[in-house]
């Protein structure tokens, strides 16, 4: 069986999602779901050989992701909430 080829940067934190095709950006978030959902299972699961390592990694490469976009999130709306001025009431 062939393995899967992910389209995906070296490392999480490069990418820009508005700068990758869309076919891209799909199966990037497919990986990851297929490893969140390994690990919601969690039975008889060999993380040391097999597909466990490549799960692992898509997990890891997931929550990087979200570290990310939540701390761009939180950027954009401290730069919101200080360029809004404030008003008594």
């Amino acid at each position: 069986m062939a393995t899967k080829t992910i389209a995906r940067p070296t490392t999480p934190v490069a990418s820009e999602d508005h700068a990758q095709d869309p076919a891209d950006l799909l199966e990037n978030t497919l990986s990851q779901l297929e490893a969140l959902l390994w690990v919601c299972h969690g039975e008889d699961i060999d993380w040391c050989s097999g597909d466990g390592p490549r799960q692992l990694d898509n997990l890891l490469w997931l929550a990087a992701e979200l570290a990310r976009k939540a701390g761009a999130l939180f950027q954009m709306s401290e730069k919101a909430r200080c360029g809004t001025p404030t008003t008594g009431g």
